[in-house]
């Protein structure tokens, strides 16, 4: 009986050879797209989640009750971790953590830059982070050891083996001895580093970190196993009292609070001084539209299939009178919906695999498709199975419910029960749709808006250079030499990147300040030249001046930092910046130094021109970058030969910023053409089958005289009224959950009518185009074809 059924759903298949095809297309793009998605959630649900001792594993938080204000943040003191272990006896093992960097490294005459970060000697004991070579116990435990990656380990010295026990030079200024040797990190890490530095090493080289008061570092723990974490965070919650007494209580108070080490990666963003969202909540979106594609590509399905009911209600008839009962023909039409399941699924896993490697490159993913797992293969055969059940389940039942005597009269006329369910679900479809493109323009409006923002300075032409080795001890030298340079305007340094900058203080004075109240003030170290350099705007003052030796204690501030001071004439007015005394030489205009979801802070701007670390700024001639970069790597292998020429563009490193929403943006773009395009072809569907439907009708309007136009007219109208329907649905939620989502910015672009209205237009014309090739093609038909049988 099986192989009968079986034997009939593929001469069916090969007789409507078009139909099967719009079916099959229709299907396995849905399964595509679905799959990718859910292979995408899969991944990000996945990182940071390989560590044995996950359940065990906490980072601490900080949260920051300051300025009548409630933050909240990773940073720590550098102090913290070990602390910690010493006072809190739940705590098995902790260290700290930076946020990664890339440095220069060299063995002999090979000279390489690696990414890397520090890390405590628990380390190893915490994470699970396999030694090749070396002790765990050992691998960092001392101020001269570092531990490397297999790859760092191949680069440098052939193999893991031959690594142990070597000596590295680092920026050529400080030798460490490979006490360990670890296995290159998963895809599945959040946090890739190809070195690890011992965490004395950090703490001598800032000594700001010695400092309580001063945060930077992510604190990690781990809790013995019979600890209770809830215990434990109400146990630290002020741990920070006893050591930040400077600060006075109720001005300025700090909580440490506990997260999952592993749920920092998607819930990374902090509300109220809590982690709170983050990349789960794309997590979540994508996995809506995952099921919204593919209950789209279902009800294409079930459309399509009824589309050709009158086809086989003869066939139907026949099968009733020779005694088969319902539930037969019901098992026999879901055989037939698995089995274009199935091959849609194969045609699927095809399009998954040539569409693979650009979704990696979109998303910044090395996600594959796992064959080799068994548990893949249940998944698949479990959507397969409930995609089939679900796409073939109403035409089964709709189909098997014919009345034979009816059908085999040839007066089968459909109640408007079915009518209405199957106009319900192409309003379902088309409702989606405009959602996911509406959804769409107004992501790409706020990712132009962000584009195109004046941000306060001048990102175009402006080049960064990390400073290591020479370029620290004769940065001056450079400078002078650099501005000769042909296709150079100016030269400055600073101590952060122009695009994100992060490090605050509460320890800056001025007169009438109270006393009791601690404002948070951002704060950067730059040279001379930067306002120049930058091309920020200067409303009251000037910038840093060699010919102002006082300067050395003089500040910059910015248009927030005067309103939270309220000098009414600020400039040579008094400023103290962490206890020095000093003047306010400039304010600036208001510009952008981290991303727009939040607001611009009051900043202070300090002078450094002899600083031992961060960035020379470079700002070149429009359309001459290239002559000025070759003449800058000149001059830095002039300079500075032990180490290699590196760069960055500002624009580029601001990009990186809305790495996320750049690519929401390009996946809304695929996912949106793609649900239409779906849509479409339920559409269609629904066209054919009412044309099949009124065919006659059709027929005796045309012997009537009714022209081309009119019955164009007829058949558009009906699925019109369909659209928009759809439309007068959609609308509403798109401005509710585009609302929501444009509130995690603090600078946004506005909602306008024409957005929604580009939407609706979209898909009326689109839908329109649609019906009209099947009403065209239904209208054209000769009569005498329609109505010989009466």
């Amino acid at each position: 009986m099986i192989k009968n059924y079986l034997k009939i759903a593929w001469r069916n298949l090969i007789k409507n050879k078009a139909h099967s095809f719009i079916n099959i297309a229709g299907l396995s793009v849905g399964l595509a797209c679905s799959l990718l998605i859910l292979l995408w959630v899969q991944n990000e649900l996945s990182m940071d989640q390989y560590h044995v001792n996950g359940k065990r594993l906490y980072s601490v938080y900080e949260t920051q009750y300051v300025d009548n204000k409630v933050e909240g943040q990773y940073s720590t003191p550098g102090l913290l971790p070990e602390e910690l272990k010493k006072q809190i006896p739940e705590i098995e093992a902790s260290t700290g953590i930076t946020y990664g960097e890339e440095n220069t490294f060299q063995v002999g005459d090979k000279i390489l830059k690696m990414n890397g970060t520090d890390a405590g000697a628990d380390c190893f004991k915490m994470f699970s982070i396999p030694l090749l070579q070396g002790d765990v116990q050992t691998a960092l435990n001392s101020p001269v050891s570092m531990a490397i990656s297999r790859k760092m380990a191949r680069a440098f010295f052939g193999s893991p083996e031959a690594a142990i026990g070597k000596t590295i030079r680092y920026d050529n200024r400080k030798n460490f001895t490979v006490t360990g040797v670890y296995e290159d990190l998963p895809s599945t890490a959040s946090q890739k580093y190809d070195y690890l530095l011992n965490w004395y090493n950090y703490i001598e080289e800032n000594q700001w970190a010695k400092s309580w008061g001063n945060n930077g570092p992510a604190t990690v723990i781990m809790l013995r196993a019979d600890a209770n974490p809830d215990a434990v965070e109400k146990k630290i919650r002020h741990f920070l009292d006893h050591y930040n007494t400077g600060q006075k209580k109720g001005t300025f108070t700090e909580e440490l609070g506990l997260q999952r080490f592993g749920d920092g990666y998607l819930h990374g963003n902090f509300e109220n001084g809590k982690p709170q969202g983050g990349r789960i909540e794309y997590v979540r979106l994508f996995t809506i539209v995952a099921i919204f594609i593919l209950l789209i590509a279902c009800i294409n399905f079930m459309n399509l299939t009824t589309a050709r009911s009158v086809k086989r209600a003869r066939e139907i008839g026949v099968r009733k009178v020779v005694g088969a009962v319902r539930s037969v023909l019901i098992k026999q039409f879901i055989g037939e919906s698995l089995l274009v399941t199935s091959l849609a699924v194969i045609v699927a896993l095809v399009l998954l695999t040539l569409s693979l490697p650009v979704f990696n490159q979109i998303t910044h993913k090395e996600i594959e498709l796992p064959f080799y797992q068994p548990l893949f293969w249940l998944k698949l055969v479990g959507i397969t199975l409930i995609t089939g059940l679900i796409s073939g389940s109403y035409p089964a039942l709709f189909l098997s419910s014919f009345n034979p005597v009816k059908v085999l009269k040839g007066t089968l006329k459909l109640d408007s029960g079915a009518t209405m369910f199957r106009k319900g679900l192409v309003i379902f479809q088309f409702a989606l749709s405009v959602i996911l493109i509406t959804a769409t323009i107004i992501v790409s409006r706020q990712m132009a808006y962000i584009q195109s923002k004046n941000l306060g300075y001048d990102r175009e032409n402006l080049i960064y250079i990390p400073m290591s080795g020479e370029l620290l001890n004769k940065y001056t030298t450079f400078k002078d030499e650099a501005s000769r340079l042909p296709g150079i305007q100016s030269v400055t340094r600073i101590s952060n990147t122009p695009t994100n900058i992060q490090n605050w203080t509460g320890d800056v004075k001025w007169e009438g300040k109270d006393p009791n109240v601690v404002v948070q003030f951002t704060q950067v170290s730059v040279g001379y030249d930067f306002v120049k350099t930058m091309k920020l705007k200067m409303l009251e003052g000037r910038d840093f001046s060699k010919a102002f030796p006082t300067d050395s204690v003089g500040y910059l501030i910015n248009e927030a930092a005067l309103k939270r001071i309220k000098y009414n004439d600020p400039i040579g007015k008094p400023l103290t910046f962490w206890e020095k005394k000093g003047a306010i030489v400039g304010v600036m205009k208001d510009f952008h130094f981290t991303s727009m979801h939040e607001q611009i802070k009051p900043l202070v701007i300090r002078l450094r021109e002899n600083e031992k670390y961060g960035n020379v700024l470079v700002k070149t001639q429009p359309g001459k970058t290239r002559e000025a970069l070759a003449g800058l790597e000149t001059l830095c292998k002039e300079i500075n030969p032990a180490f290699p020429f590196t760069y960055n563009f500002s624009d580029q490193e601001y990009e990186k910023l809305y790495q996320n929403e750049q690519i929401v943006t390009r996946l809304s773009n695929a996912f949106a053409f793609l649900a239409v395009f779906i849509s479409c072809l339920g559409l269609l569907g629904l066209a054919m089958f009412t044309a099949e439907q009124r065919i006659k009708e059709i027929g005796i309007r045309k012997v009537l005289g009714a022209s081309v136009s009119s019955l164009l007219t007829l058949l558009s109208l009906e699925f019109l009224v369909l659209v928009v329907i759809a439309l007068m649905i959609a609308l509403p939620v798109s401005w509710y959950s585009m609302s929501k989502w444009l509130q995690g910015f603090a600078y946004r672009t506005s909602m306008q009518w024409w957005m929604f209205g580009m939407a609706g237009g979209i898909i009326v014309i689109v839908a329109m185009l649609t019906v009209s090739f099947q009403a065209i093609k239904a209208a054209l038909v000769n009569p005498i074809k329609s109505l010989r049988s009466e």
